[in-house]
């Protein structure tokens, strides 16, 4: 099953409510051809890798400190992961117009420091903005960390025919036992406002 790399302390803003927009260009990896979509609904699969707490809006720094102290400087190294959330792509869009990044910051807990990077990273590609609904698994999935993994790259594939009796083509079925995060009238509200930016 498909699960997309992201900061942990953004998979917490995601599970919480917080965040409900992905700003992604693709990895080191992934330079000649920039991300690419090939699938609208997946895992979410936290990582350190690349997180840190200058790139966070001052209202998320509480949170990354708490994240970090819970779970130890080890965490996700080289054993267990756990992975709590599916998303679903509501709506997506390219832009290279760095007059979007502000009307978009109240949908994510990255700072201007961080989105202006991104976006001059790799420019002769667009950015894309992804709209997330985001889901809470029934169960928490751990998955052993594969080396293979590690690096600057968006997509990883997890076999989860042996967890939780769970196939991997079967992501449909997983995400109807699955509750959203956020309701359907409130999402609905950052699903308009999130259309009316490329208006």
């Amino acid at each position: 099953m498909l699960a997309l790399k992201e900061w942990s302390i953004v998979c917490r803003a995601l599970e919480n409510g917080r965040q409900s927009i992905l700003l992604r260009k693709g990895g080191i990896l992934e330079y000649k051809e920039g991300f690419e979509i090939s699938q609208k609904i997946f895992l979410l699969y936290p990582t350190l890798e690349h997180q840190s707490r200058e790139y966070l809006q001052q209202d998320y720094l509480q949170e990354i400190e708490l994240l970090l102290k819970n779970n130890g400087p080890n965490f996700v190294q080289d054993k267990i992961n756990t992975i709590t959330i599916l998303a679903r792509i509501e709506g997506m869009q390219e832009f290279n117009d760095e007059t979007k990044l502000s009307k978009l910051e109240k949908y994510h807990i990255w700072n201007e420091k961080y989105v202006n990077m991104r976006m001059s990273y790799n420019p002769k590609k667009p950015m894309n903005a992804l709209l997330l609904r985001i889901y809470k698994l029934p169960e928490p999935i751990s998955v052993k960390v594969n080396p293979e993994w590690a690096g600057c790259k968006s997509w990883i594939n997890i076999d989860l025919s042996k967890i939780n009796g769970i196939s991997s083509d079967n992501i449909d079925k997983l995400l109807n036992l699955c509750e959203p995060v956020i309701k359907e009238d409130d999402f609905q509200k950052i699903n308009d406002s999130f259309t009316e930016i490329w208006n």
